[in-house]
This record gives C-alpha cells, sequence and structure tokens, in this order.
C-alpha cells in the first residue's frame, strides 16, 4: 500500500471516484481512492440511475449538464458500456403554477444550454402511450436526458482513473484523519497510513462519521427513499418484440413520483411525506449493499395516483421493493467544495441526485483542488452556506423536509418550515406584532414583509390546485395563512409597494441582525486588507468603503462593507447568507505570525437600519450627536449613544435614502427599539422588510452575491469599476483582472426597464435575446415602486449594453421590450443619501 499521495479521495460510490478520475485527468495522477467495502457498495448501488437535467439551481443545473454530456464520452474513452439510456424525460403539469415553473425554468435551462421541449397533451399520449392525459396542462421534455446503470457507471470511472495514474484501494478502512503542524494530512486505515496534500471526503451516508474524525459537523443526514420495481407487463413486451423505442422517464411533478421502464416492467419512485432520516449516526461499521424493510402503506395515495396517470402499473404484481438510503442535506442541493475551518479538506457530499451530480461535481471539485478555483459558480451547492447552527436535530427536521419536497413547486419567494424559527433577534417577537411575515437566512427569522393588521387569506384567495403537491403558502401552526407563494406578483405586492413608498415618502425601520460581522484588528491589520481587499481600506478612523475579495481572476468572491473603527481596527460587515463562506476565507488567509486578528461579532451585535427622509429627525430626537451633514456625512460612522446605550451609527444603507446603520450590543436591541419608535411616532415610523429592500436596491442598481457578482464574472465586468483601486501594488485578482480588461470583457452588467409587463416580473435567470440571439441572462428583477417601472438587473454582452439599446426578455414564456437605461435609476446623482 502506498504511504503517500498528492490527494486522498474517501468513498468508492460513483461520486469519490468520479472526483479520482477527474483529478487523475487534470494531471495528478498520483491520488489514491479508499474504500471500506466494495466500489458502489453504499448508496450507489441501490440508485435508480436517473439523470435529470431539471434544477433551478444554476450550480446544480450546470453539474447536472456536465454528466449528461460526459458519460456518453466516458463509454468512447474506456470502451466499457456505461449503460445510458437516452430516451428523454417528460415531466407533467397538471396545475397553473407547475407550467409557470417549467415556464421559469426554461429561461434558466437556455441560458446554461439545455435544450427542453413544451408538449401538449396529445404530444404527452404519442410519447407514451400507456399514459392517460385527463387533467394535464402540458409537460416538458429534455430530449438529451435518460438514464444509466450506476454501478457501470462507476467501474468506467475507476477504469479510466486506474489508467491515467490512480490507485484505488478496496477493503479498506478510514479508522482516523490527522493534520500535522506542517498541513499534511494523515489518512489512518486499517491497512496503514497515507500522508498526502488534501482530502476529499466522499463517504454519502458516512459522512457525519468522517467529519466528526476532524472535528467537523458536516450538514448531511440520509434519508430512507422506496421505489417499486413491477413484473414484466404484456404492452411493454409487445413494444419490445416490435423493436419501438423505450418511452422516456415520466415524471408526474404534482403527484411527486417518476416512473420508467425496467426490464419490461415498470419502476416507480415516490417522495412521500413521511419518509424518515436514517443513518443519523452513520450505518454499522459493516454495513454493506444494505436496504431497509419496506413501508409501502406510507406510499399508497402516489401509488393511487400512479395507476390513474399509468393504468398498466396497476395489472402486474411487484417484483422488488428498494429501500435505501438517499444522503440530504437541509436544501436538497450536494455540498461540493472546500470544509471551513480545515485548510485542503475538501467535500463532496450530500447527493440526493448523486448518479446525475456525480460527474459535474467530480470535476469542478477537481477543478478546485488542482487549479486553485472551480470554472463555474458554486455558491449554490458551496459546504459553508450552512453554519453551526445546522446540528444533528435541525438536520433531521430539514432533510426529511426538503425530501418530501423534491417535487413541490419551487418557488422563488417560498420559505420552508421545518426546524423554524431557530435564530430570532430580541426584536422579533416586537416585529412579529407589528405584522412581520417572515423569512429565514442562515437559520435567522428576517421580517419579509408587514401584513396589516388582521390581514389573513381566505381557501378561495389560495386557490389551491386539486393534486397531491398543492403547498403554495406558509404554514406556521396556530397562525393565519398571510401570503400565497407564486412566479406572479402575489397578494404580497401591493404590501411591499406601501413599504416602498413609506421609506421614501417617512421613515422606516428594519432589523437585518443577520448581516455577517467581524472585527480584524492588530499591528499588520491594514497592510494585511490592502493586499487582500479590492478597495483601499479607510486612512481615517470613521470612514467606511465597500471592497471586494475577489478570486486570482478577477472574479468577485465576497462583498464587505469595511469601517475604521480606531487604529489598526476593521469592522466588516457582509451578507448573512455567506457568514461561514466570508469569514472562512478571512481566517484561512491570515497571516502566521500573530500580527492580525479575526473576531466573529455576528451573534454579539445587532443592526437595525433605519432609513428615509425622516431618519435624521427620529434619531436626533434620541442622541446627542451632532447629525447634520457636516458633522456627520454620508460613508462615515460615529459611535455615538441612543438613550443609555452605546452604538456604532453608519451612515450607509442598501435601500438608497438617507439613513443610518445601527450596530448595537444584540442584548441593547429592544431597548434602542423601543426608543426609535416612540420617537418615530411623531414621524409616523413603520418597520420594512427584506422584499421591499430588494425592490429599492434594484432601482439603485445595487448589486448582490451570487447574482450580479459570481466567480464567473469579473469585477469589471459587474460594474466595480469605483471599488477596484489598481494604484495599489497589489491584491488578489490584481493581475487577473488586469489580464481579463487587456484580453476584452465578456460580459457587462446593465440595468433594463422592461415593458408591457401585467403580473410577472423578472426573478433573475430569464433569458435575454437580441433577434433571436441568446445574448446575456437577467440575474435579479422586480417592480421599483420609486420610479415606476418593471426592472431587470442583467449581464450582457458588451456591445448590447448602450444605454438605449432593445433586446427582449423572456418572462414565464412571455417575451417582452427591455431597453437599458442608465444604471441607478433612482436618484442616480444619490442626493438621497446625502441629504
Amino acid at each position: 500500500m502506498k504511504t503517500t499521495a498528492r490527494v486522498v479521495v474517501i468513498g468508492g460510490g460513483v461520486v469519490g471516484v468520479s472526483t479520482l478520475y477527474h483529478l487523475a485527468k487534470l494531471g495528478w495522477s498520483d491520488v489514491v481512492l479508499v474504500e471500506r467495502k466494495e466500489l458502489t457498495s453504499g448508496s450507489t448501488w441501490h440508485a435508480a440511475g436517473l439523470l435529470p437535467l431539471f434544477n433551478l439551481s444554476y450550480s446544480v443545473g450546470k453539474l447536472h449538464q456536465y454528466s449528461v454530456d460526459f458519460y456518453p464520452t466516458l463509454e468512447e474513452e474506456t470502451g466499457l458500456n456505461v449503460g445510458f439510456s437516452r430516451v428523454s424525460n417528460i415531466r407533467l403539469a397538471t396545475s397553473r403554477d407547475r407550467m409557470d415553473e417549467y415556464r421559469y425554468y426554461a429561461g434558466v435551462a437556455r441560458t446554461i444550454g439545455v435544450d427542453v421541449d413544451f408538449l401538449t397533451p396529445d404530444e404527452v399520449k404519442a410519447a407514451w402511450p400507456l399514459a392517460e392525459t385527463d387533467g394535464l396542462l402540458g409537460a416538458i421534455q429534455h430530449p438529451a436526458d435518460g438514464y444509466i446503470q450506476p454501478a457501470d457507471l462507476t467501474q468506467a470511472l475507476a477504469f479510466g482513473a486506474r489508467r491515467r495514474g490512480a490507485t484505488i484501494y478496496r477493503e479498506t478502512t478510514v479508522i482516523g484523519i490527522t493534520q500535522k503542524a506542517n498541513g499534511e494530512w494523515v489518512v489512518s486505515t486499517d491497512k496503514g497510513d497515507i500522508t498526502c496534500e488534501h482530502v476529499v471526503s466522499a463517504t454519502g451516508s458516512f459522512a457525519r462519521g468522517t467529519g466528526a474524525m476532524v472535528g467537523l459537523d458536516i450538514p448531511v443526514v440520509p434519508v430512507e427513499h422506496q421505489y417499486i420495481v413491477t413484473e414484466q407487463h404484456p404492452l411493454l413486451m409487445e413494444r419490445r418484440a416490435k423493436g419501438l423505442p423505450e418511452m422516456g422517464v415520466l415524471r408526474e411533478s404534482d403527484a411527486s413520483w417518476y416512473m420508467r421502464e425496467e426490464a419490461g416492467g415498470l419502476l416507480l419512485g415516490p417522495y412521500e411525506v413521511g419518509a424518515p432520516a436514517c443513518y443519523v449516526n452513520g450505518p454499522a461499521a459493516n454495513s454493506e449493499y444494505e436496504l431497509f424493510p419496506d413501508a409501502l402503506e406510507r406510499l399508497e395515495p402516489y401509488i393511487l395516483s400512479a395507476i390513474a396517470r399509468v393504468p398498466a402499473f396497476g395489472e402486474v404484481g411487484v417484483k422488488k421493493v428498494y429501500n435505501g438510503a438517499i444522503a440530504y442535506t437541509p436544501d436538497g442541493s450536494p455540498i461540493v467544495g472546500p470544509a471551513w475551518s480545515r485548510r485542503n479538506f475538501w467535500l463532496n457530499e450530500g447527493h440526493s441526485f448523486g448518479i446525475t451530480a456525480a460527474g459535474g461535481a467530480g470535476w469542478q471539485l477537481a477543478q478546485w483542488i488542482v487549479e486553485g478555483e472551480p470554472s463555474i459558480d458554486m455558491m449554490g451547492v458551496d459546504p459553508r452556506r450552512f453554519g453551526d447552527y445546522a446540528g444533528e436535530g435541525y438536520l433531521i427536521e430539514k432533510n426529511e423536509e426538503a425530501y418530501a419536497k423534491v417535487f413541490t413547486v419551487h418557488y422563488p419567494d417560498e420559505e420552508r418550515e421545518a426546524a423554524r424559527p431557530l435564530r430570532r433577534t430580541p426584536c422579533y417577537e416586537r416585529m412579529k406584532a407589528l405584522g412581520a411575515v417572515f423569512g429565514s437566512v442562515f437559520g435567522w427569522e428576517r421580517p419579509n414583509w408587514f401584513a396589516p393588521e388582521g390581514y389573513e387569506l381566505s381557501d378561495a384567495d389560495l386557490d389551491r390546485a386539486d393534486v397531491i403537491l398543492n403547498h403554495n403558502h406558509p404554514d406556521v401552526a396556530g397562525e393565519p395563512i398571510r401570503e400565497k407563494w407564486s412566479f406572479r406578483r402575489s397578494n404580497y405586492f401591493e404590501h411591499v409597494g406601501r413599504e416602498c413608498r413609506h421609506v421614501h415618502e417617512h421613515v422606516g425601520i428594519q432589523d437585518m441582525s443577520a448581516f455577517a460581522k467581524c472585527l480584524i484588528s492588530g499591528p499588520g491589520a491594514e497592510d494585511w486588507l490592502n493586499g487582500l481587499l479590492s478597495n483601499v481600506v479607510p486612512k481615517k478612523v470613521g470612514k467606511l468603503s465597500l471592497s471586494y475579495l475577489l478570486t486570482q481572476e478577477g472574479g468577485v468572491r465576497a462583498e464587505f462593507t469595511v469601517y475604521k473603527k480606531a487604529p489598526q481596527t476593521y469592522y466588516l460587515v457582509s451578507a448573512g447568507a455567506l457568514e461561514r463562506h466570508d469569514h472562512d476565507y478571512l481566517q484561512k488567509a491570515l497571516p502566521t505570525d500573530g500580527s492580525v486578528r479575526f473576531e466573529r461579532l455576528t451573534t454579539q451585535m445587532g443592526v437595525l437600519v433605519l432609513a428615509g427622509p425622516k431618519a435624521r429627525d427620529v434619531l436626533k430626537a434620541v442622541t446627542r450627536a451632532d447629525l447634520s451633514n457636516e458633522a456627520f456625512p454620508w460613508l462615515t460612522g460615529q459611535r455615538i449613544s441612543i438613550g443609555a446605550a452605546p452604538v456604532d451609527a453608519l451612515r450607509v444603507n442598501f435601500i438608497g435614502e438617507l439613513g443610518w446603520e445601527i450596530h448595537h450590543p444584540i442584548e441593547m436591541q429592544n431597548y434602542i427599539f423601543d426608543k426609535l419608535m416612540a420617537a418615530g411616532a411623531a414621524h409616523d415610523i413603520r418597520p420594512f422588510g427584506i422584499r421591499a429592500m430588494d425592490s429599492l436596491r434594484l432601482e439603485k442598481g445595487y448589486k448582490l452575491i451570487p447574482r450580479e457578482l459570481s466567480i464567473e464574472y469579473a469585477a469589471l465586468e459587474s460594474g466595480l469599476e469605483r471599488f477596484v483601486s489598481f494604484k495599489k501594488p497589489d491584491f488578489i485578482g490584481r493581475a487577473g483582472l488586469l489580464a481579463r480588461k487587456e484580453q476584452g470583457l465578456k460580459w457587462q452588467f446593465v440595468t433594463l426597464e422592461v415593458h408591457g409587463v401585467t403580473d410577472a416580473d423578472a426573478r433573475g435567470s430569464e433569458a435575454i435575446q437580441r433577434d433571436g440571439e441568446l445574448i446575456g441572462r437577467a440575474t435579479s428583477g422586480g417592480y421599483g415602486w420609486r420610479t415606476g417601472k418593471s426592472l431587470a438587473l442583467a449581464m450582457v454582452a458588451p456591445q448590447h449594453a448602450a444605454p438605449g439599446t432593445e433586446m427582449e426578455i423572456v418572462i414565464l414564456g412571455q417575451s417582452h421590450r427591455a431597453v437599458v437605461i442608465a444604471d441607478s435609476p433612482f436618484d442616480p446623482e444619490n442626493n438621497a443619501l446625502r441629504s
């Protein structure tokens, strides 16, 4: 057995072997995989082998696309049959919301190069003669989709990896993982130790146990998944005898099941409510090719639905029921990328659609390891999108929920209910009493919008389709239903507009305590931050700047507000959803000589935003500080008192109005909140939520990660020239950014006014075209209440970016005229911010 390697991959399922293959393909032949039993003996062996291209996540969609394109080439390369049946995939729609989801997805698919066809009920019948079409509104079809034989695929990957010099050890159990002082890892097995630079965990159901070996709580818990294989059916055997093509994989989305042909019979796989989490503490040490007892009683409504849609399914006996573990994460997407707080420890775990994602996940993770960066935006699958709040109990609740909602309509405004409310700021109950309808980010409860007192939706308002999956609203026990989710303007549209207008005309208060916050200090702090971030850090105490952490190639990795609190002391604020991601990059970049210190402050500091033309009047009623422009200008901060409470007031906000972010000790939040509300009563102060903030920021052209800002877009493409200082001799990404500028930028950020909108604004990811040619994609969209315009932010080819240029944006299948307008259509001179 080898004693050294460059990389050790732990886990011999399809995901681990794909990672090994792609590392070797990139030229790292000194790589090793260890598997405790035989290859594919975990969840890979009982997978149904489906290859669904459908996914609303850009990151996951790109991984799936790569896999479906790559698997046939693997067969050509190795000469081994991977069992790929490209039979297509048909997703049925029996509700209007489902058709809206498909129309929205078609735009996503267009921008990443995936072909999607829309089918009428008659066309569904022609493609799937055994299916009844009663109640169908239509369907979509992926012509390139189908299914594959997981074991054959894995063996072909293993063959290809070995041929490139990789080594695979089967029947080899990892018993410990330790990191030496020089950063090298030692993977201890029952056959000996391997010292290596990098470790990749691809251990499926064993993920939490693997993580525990290095002190990580991996947010993966498997859930039981059952599927049924029937005896042969005469009609299917007759089709075979006639040489007719195999029918595509059929998905009854509104009833939560998939079906395909299997050896002359049918295979049905439901995703039922009530499927339990399993292997919470990991499988048994001797687990191999393991299944659970079937629980068909849980599947009854789905089986009845399948028989109604495909009567032939009820005409033959059950041949076999498979009930095996599938790894899940709280949002259902895998975790692919670097582990937090551990250098050169990588995760490729949590794959609920592992056969589909394996090729793409191995491809991108190998690039990340070998080249230092992935080539696509991986934020949707980054392991650091979850925090330390995601412990065992949380994972059980959320992962069971994620499983049950695989086929639910994935509304853009959906807020799932499990394991909530978990993280609450002190003013949570006050906001709730004011009508807050909450969302959740990084485990925090945060008001999305505010409903009037007594506001409630009826069953008629909800207008739910008569299908199994018709959950189109938040469902909080004991509380009225106040929100209906939709791809279109929903019931909260006017209420959000009221919040926007009120902040613009009067004054509003918002809880933004979920912001990620940290303190950087020490004798080397200024030089270190200047070498790390794109902009010059503030030189004077009390100054603020906006700055970016770039990739080596000049893409955008993270955004920070930098406030100089004291000499060599900087307070950094970034997106709440990206706390672990952003802080992990900062901590891993710290110098080893102790000259710079990092202190996490997120849970110690709350943030209340006070904004609107009356904000100064409210604040000056509770503080002795001079709030005039001369004494307290825009983009500065001061230590002031609100009543008896010391706070850091930063004159900055994300909505483009006069205002302050009030950063305060979290335990003083309610005292400060009550002071502001009492002082604001004379000025009609009201709360506003995230959805109002999003509308207001669109009108200012303010950008978000990973929408307008991404590792795929150079900072200059995203319009960040003001925040990149090439006067500095060096910072991360400087050389790469200059090189991309010299080569010619591929994209340019624009603001679009969208015309002809009645009930559906852009949401982001819509295709943008000109004369039928795809020229870009929307990154965000919505209605601007101050400007009275439907707006979209977008990245387009530079030759189409001039103000006045006309193009088309496709929203839910409808083409709308869109015109490039000047950035920041509301108050481009920032007069409100400076007032």
